[in-house]
């Protein structure tokens, strides 16, 4: 949102059904106790949740439901530096968020609040919390105030316990249109090539598509891992430990080896979906269009069973690599399981 140019969605791109049902809420004085938004990183979930922060909060509201996004509370909130707004989240995109964290706020929750009409608490990726952190926000659901609403996000509702998920009214957002995204994109600037291609690699994502446009160096790291896939499929089983032991240097700090090692995973997720819907057949708008050449040229030497099973493998290793397995074992097994493409 551009300071002052708050619009009747809230200044969000797409989800109007989400944004008019929140205000719904507002004018019926019937805001829930909780909300979860789900949906894929950088769709708009916690842009969402922010803009319902500002409409909870804000002391001048231009109607009902409609933050002014002007005054110091907005502005406050949309920067999540409020004092009555507190923001939990793990330490890194794929970490732990910890009991110690929810049991520290759920002190600060019994206060009234110092200057809005409601305390807040924002959950951010709740998938992330341990057992002990849901068990302990759970309980913190079951007692907390009036003047008290929590704000979750996840990846889906599926990954949190059903006894949190029946306590808060859930909103699903869903990728927007290719389309709509590359206008927004050119909207913002944006090249019609660069708009087309961010687009696509966004997979319909307002979020992530703008992150990528203003990181170059992201860019760039998805290109070379996207290569370095391409020559691995024609390496050497030497070649695979080899790029399997550089991929997992412990030179560096585990947790920067670690967070490139999953980026890199998440990429060539991408990459093997996009096999699998052209070799099944599908019209669905690929992710990496840049590489739709050796997309097409894979599909025809893999069998639909065999491309299931590189999808599968490489979401087990995500999957793998957040219970703490040890990563270099993870990339050997995965390189070395991919077939060799002369």
């Amino acid at each position: 949102m551009d300071n002052g140019k708050m619009t009747g969605n809230w200044g969000l791109l797409g989800h109007e059904w989400a944004v008019e049902m929140l205000k719904q809420h507002l004018r019926r004085d019937s805001v829930r106790h909780a909300y979860l938004f789900t949906g894929p990183p950088g769709v708009g979930r916690r842009t969402l949740a922010l803009r319902f922060a500002q409409a909870l909060n804000c002391p001048n509201p231009v109607a009902a439901g409609e933050p002014c996004g002007k005054c110091k509370t907005c502005q406050q909130i949309e920067r999540m530096q409020y004092a009555d707004l507190a923001v939990l989240q793990a330490e890194k995109d794929g970490g732990t968020l910890k009991v110690e964290q929810i049991r520290t706020l759920r002190k600060s929750l019994s206060l009234k609040p110092y200057q809005g009409k409601y305390r807040l608490a924002l959950f951010l990726r709740f998938q992330e919390a341990n057992a002990n952190a849901a068990n302990a926000l759970l309980k913190t659901l079951e007692e907390a105030p009036a003047h008290v609403i929590l704000l979750l996000t996840a990846d889906t509702s599926e990954q949190l316990l059903p006894t949190i998920t029946s306590r808060c009214e859930i909103l699903r957002l869903r990728p927007l249109p290719i389309g709509t995204v590359e206008s927004y994109l050119e909207g913002r600037g944006a090249e019609h090539e660069s708009a087309h291609l961010l687009a696509h690699i966004s997979g319909g994502r307002p979020g992530y598509a703008l992150r990528l446009m203003e990181d170059k160096q992201a860019l760039e790291f998805r290109a070379k891992r996207l290569d370095d896939l391409q020559t691995l499929l024609r390496s050497s089983r030497g070649g695979r430990f080899a790029y399997a032991e550089k991929l997992t240097d412990r030179k560096k700090k585990d947790s920067e080896a670690e967070e490139r090692f999953r980026e890199t995973l998440l990429l060539w997720l991408s990459f093997w979906r996009d096999v699998l819907l052209c070799a099944a057949g599908s019209d669905a708008p690929l992710t990496n269009v840049d590489y739709s050449g050796a997309v097409e040229a894979l599909a025809s030497k893999l069998t639909l069973p065999e491309v299931r099973k590189l999808v599968s493998d490489t979401e087990g290793g995500i999957d793998k690599l957040e219970r703490n397995v040890n990563a270099r074992l993870l990339a050997e097994v995965a390189l070395l399981d991919w077939p060799k493409i002369s």
